[in-house]
């Protein structure tokens, strides 16, 4: 059925006013005391509650005191331990460098979003009881807006362990979710405490409001996003300036009244004209109901027979009286429930009907992204409501109902997620377009929505109804099913928590906060791979300084200061820091942090973070890392404890500086081997090598070709060209970026690659996330962080190539800044994460706002185009302008390596083109396909072959 919140029989219409002020929830705003609730539970009573230097009311306490026993039972039916007091120890932390995630709310309707922060960012889940607990203080030059300062807090850690602490000084919110409502209590100052806040919010009363009016938002769904909705006729009286004018919609029809009293004739023409209309279809019933935020959880609906026009204009008649501005009178189509199995008859007995339950999350990127599906079953004549019945999941709703066929299962879910994600879309689009008022504040959000369906039949087809929007009503039934399981067994990798896209979003907004305004020092701008700087600069409000050997790069007019400088010749790099770091205090720069991604100025960035005094890895980790025999030869030195070893990864390996060299290492190195520069790029140079005079000869070669920067700019010839040679391994190819802070890892993206050209290293293909099993994918995860801790690299963002092979993972080299060319756009389209930003606020002191455990929303698999391959397909059908067109559609991902089609002997990759899919089979065949179409495929370039190792 239709309503959460159906009448008893005994309803009488119209409703006494008693019945208009309550309200249900305990953040609902009555004047009165909590419920007594069922709380049986042996938990310790004489807990911290009160918050130093605010006193509360009786009445406040006691709803204090509700919501901790109440936070208590739901740890105690979800199997987790008993909140600890630990307040008369007060937490010191650092004020205003930490992610402080705040929530004030109801613990039963955010206890998976609590849960879930535990894990992903340990003890920076707050929830707040009281908004005692909570203080606002007028933001320094800003005017209008504050500060949020949480003083108390029950904060969530991993295994569900909480804490009540207190803060001294308090913690500075980072993001702030509050349960909202209507009235003198709680819910208002909610409300007050959410509105002009400095940093973002993922609800205010304004946003909530819009979400409240289905009036509004069945317009929105219908003309925006194309998502089926109830036939509706709306009574409405001074209708709110969102819903003047504008085009109808299909099946919604709005009637504005001029006043309240004297519209029998109206109301009588218009419902009979709605009742006898084919936009009601196969429905036979239509329920009468009020719509605005003064009836939410209200008991205001009665139900009708289609064919009783004077009962259902009776009660429109009656509830118009209780109308104020803005407020609408909706006669709706009652669904009918969908009879299952589909086609075919019913089985005997009473009708089931089935109600779902979305919830959707705003993503990266403005992107809604569907994370849990909860259903409930009741019988027809049953009204279901939120919190009246079981949750449970879709397959098992179906099955109930008849439904148990994989593929009909399959594309009700499908349909759910496709109209839930269109549903968030329309209100992020109408959120866009208002003003920072109308949502309640400049960083005012809506980070997710709960959407409630009927599932019935239009037109032979199984649809999904979309009866409202809410925030909390669907989260707290995706929280209760997940607690079904918690309380048996862990949750699996599949079994992603409801509430993670919503933590995830909820770490990157308050990552934008704690940087926007940094001053930033980078050396090195890089070139036009790396242009996707600059734009995220500005998205992330950083202020940054550059220094750079070009006068003439384009950057110089995108940043704060142009410091053009040589940090080309690296065996100055310790002379050029002492100059540099005088510059930048002649200049008068503020600095909070300093940080490079471009290979060539690594350790000259570590020795001016040195003198500057700046948080960075040890010069002597950066020169370890940068010359890759160092590399080896000291990590297999690196024998333990503890075990595993680094040396367990390291390759055997031969420095090369003359051809005396060349003819030791022939005799001390296993052949075949590899040989490269000792501190080159791109795998320019790169060579497999099957005997001596293979050796000598590419020794020779790379001498002559290439002696200096000139000879090929930003491969690290500025240090030399010193080669090395190490033993050729067996095995795939692999990528593992991380993000350290303080020695700890905090996150890793595994990609894999496809086989490179022989007897050159040049890449051809790469996919992510990695299809390797799980074990596999572990063990390069923990030989990239071990090789790092080995080398002394303890902060930052590092991109460490390892081969996989019989033995394990083996060590190629070590980058010691950010992945290049596809992998920080991949890493951000896939998972959420920006590396650039991760190591941003590494630079500046601060541990990154990550999830723990990130996971991808899809696949990529590219393939690089080599202007050596290519040399007419990237001209005319797989132009740059075409790529980009192609792009821009979204039907392929492109990223730009280089902006000039000039062949060489030793190139690196002209750009990667990818394609998305749900599976890696699905993006694997897309590429292909559109390899063939551009002409990229072909004998000379089999693309096929590249992908080989990704099936």
């Amino acid at each position: 059925m239709l309503s959460l919140d159906p009448l008893g029989p005994d309803w009488d219409c119209p409703l006494g006013s008693k019945d208009l002020e309550e309200e249900e929830g305990p953040w609902g705003g009555g004047s009165g005391l909590p419920p007594p609730g069922c709380f049986p539970g042996s938990w310790r009573q004489d807990v911290g509650l009160d918050c130093k230097g605010s006193l509360e009311g009786a009445e406040a306490r006691a709803w204090t005191v509700y919501g901790y026993s109440l936070l208590q039972s739901c740890l105690q039916q979800a199997g987790l331990p008993e909140t600890q007091d630990r307040s008369q120890v007060p937490r010191t932390g650092c004020p205003g460098a930490e992610v402080t995630l705040c929530i004030l709310g109801s613990p039963s309707t955010f206890l998976s979003v609590l849960l879930e922060g535990g894990v992903q960012s340990p003890g920076n889940m707050l929830l707040c009881l009281s908004p005692a607990w909570l203080t606002k203080v007028p933001a320094p030059g800003q005017p209008g807006e504050a500060v949020l300062l949480v003083s108390k807090a029950v904060s969530f850690h991993p295994g569900g362990l909480t804490f009540l602490d207190d803060f001294v000084p308090p913690r500075r919110a980072t993001y702030f979710l509050a349960g909202l409502g209507l009235g003198p209590g709680r819910g208002r100052e909610a409300a007050e405490l959410a509105r002009d806040l400095t940093c973002p919010t993922g609800a205010s009363a304004e946003l909530a409001r819009l979400l409240e009016d289905r009036l509004l938002t069945r317009r929105l769904l219908a003309q925006q996003g194309g998502v089926a909705v109830p036939a509706t006729l709306a009574f409405t009286y001074k209708p709110p300036a969102l819903l003047r004018g504008g085009e109808a919609s299909p099946g919604l029809r709005l009637v504005e009244l001029s006043g309240k009293e004297d519209q029998e004739t109206l109301v009588k023409e218009e419902v009979g004209a709605f009742l006898h209309s084919d936009a009601l279809g196969d429905a036979l019933q239509v329920a009468v109901k009020l719509s605005g935020w003064r009836w939410r959880g209200r008991q205001a609906l009665r139900v009708h027979p289609r064919g009783e026009l004077g009962a259902v204009a009776d009660t429109v008649l009656a509830l118009l009286e209780k109308l104020e501005e803005e407020e609408s009178v909706l006669v709706e189509a009652v669904c009918p429930p969908a009879r299952l199995p589909f086609p075919g008859s019913p089985p005997p007995g009473p009708e089931l009907a089935v109600r779902i339950c979305a919830v959707v999350c705003r993503t990266q990127g403005d992107r809604p992204l569907l994370s849990k599906v909860v259903c409930s079953v009741g019988r027809e004549d049953r009204p279901l409501r939120h919190q009246s019945s079981l949750p449970q999941t879709l397959e098992v709703a179906l099955a109930r109902c008849g439904l148990g066929e994989p593929g009909q299962v399959a594309v009700v879910r499908q349909r759910v997620k496709a109209a839930a994600e269109a549903a968030l879309a329309a209100v992020l689009a109408l959120e866009a377009g208002l003003s920072a008022e109308q949502r309640g504040g400049r960083r005012a959000r809506t980070d997710f929505l709960g959407v409630d369906f009927a599932l019935t039949v239009q037109g032979r087809t199984l649809t999904p109804v979309a009866l409202e929007l809410n925030s909390g009503p669907c989260l707290e039934a995706c929280g209760a099913l997940e607690g079904l399981w918690a309380a048996q067994r862990p949750r699996s990798a599949a079994e992603e928590a409801a509430a993670a896209p919503l933590v995830e979003t909820m770490l990157r907004r308050s990552a934008h906060y704690l940087m926007e305004g940094k001053q930033l020092l980078l050396i090195g701008a890089g070139g036009v791979s790396k242009k996707f700087v600059w734009e995220a600069a500005r998205h992330y409000g950083l202020k940054l300084h550059l220094v750079e050997s070009d006068p003439n790069h384009f950057a110089s007019q995108l940043v704060q200061t142009f410091i053009h400088f040589d940090v080309t010749e690296h065996r100055r790099d310790e002379e050029n820091a002492r100059l540099l770091a005088e510059l930048v205090r002649a200049r008068g720069l503020q600095l909070d942090g300093c940080f490079s991604y471009w290979d060539d100025c690594l350790v000259l960035t570590a020795l001016l973070c040195q003198e500057l005094g700046l948080p960075c890895s040890p010069p002597a980790a950066m020169r370890l890392a940068k010359q890759k025999s160092c590399t080896q030869l000291h990590l297999l030195r690196c024998h333990g404890p503890p075990w595993p070893a680094p040396s367990l990864h390291a390759v055997p390996c031969c420095p090369l500086e003359s051809e005396a060299d060349v003819e030791k290492a022939v005799h001390q190195v296993p052949l075949p081997g590899v040989m490269k520069l000792e501190f080159g790029a791109g795998a320019v140079g790169v060579r497999l090598v099957e005997d001596a005079p293979q050796c000598r000869e590419h020794f020779s070669r790379i001498a002559r070709d290439l002696q200096g920067e000139a000879d090929h700019p930003g491969i690290g010839l500025g240090w030399g060209n010193a080669m090395l040679l190490m033993e050729f391994v067996e095995g795939t190819e692999h990528d593992v970026d991380l993000v350290l802070f303080g020695g700890r890892l905090l996150a890793a993206f595994v990609s894999d690659n496809g086989p490179t050209r022989l007897p050159g290293f040049t890449e051809t293909a790469a996919c992510m996330p990695t299809g390797l099993a799980p074990e596999q994918e572990a063990q390069l995860v923990q030989a990239a962080f071990r090789c790092c801790l080995g080398c002394g690299l303890l902060d930052g963002v590092f991109n460490v190539e390892l081969k996989l092979t019989g033995a394990g993972p083996k060590l190629i080299e070590i980058n010691p800044r950010m992945g290049g060319f596809y992998l920080r756009d991949w890493i951000l389209e896939l998972y959420g994460v920006d590396l650039l930003l991760a190591a941003a606020m590494v630079a500046c002191g601060l541990r990154p706002a990550l999830p723990t455990h990130p996971r991808a929303r899809g696949h990529l698999v590219g393939v690089m185009c080599l202007v050596s391959q290519h040399p007419q397909v990237l001209s005319s059908t797989a132009s740059r302008e075409t790529l980009q067109a192609l792009h821009d559609q979204g039907l392929l991902r492109l990223n730009l390596l280089e902006d000039i089609l000039v062949p060489g002997e030793y190139e690196e990759p002209y750009c990667s083109v990818a394609c998305a899919g749900e599976s890696p089979a699905e993006a694997r065949l897309r590429l292909l396909g559109l390899c063939q179409g551009l002409g990229i495929d072909g004998p000379h370039y089999p693309v096929a072959h590249f992908l080989s190792h990704f099936k």
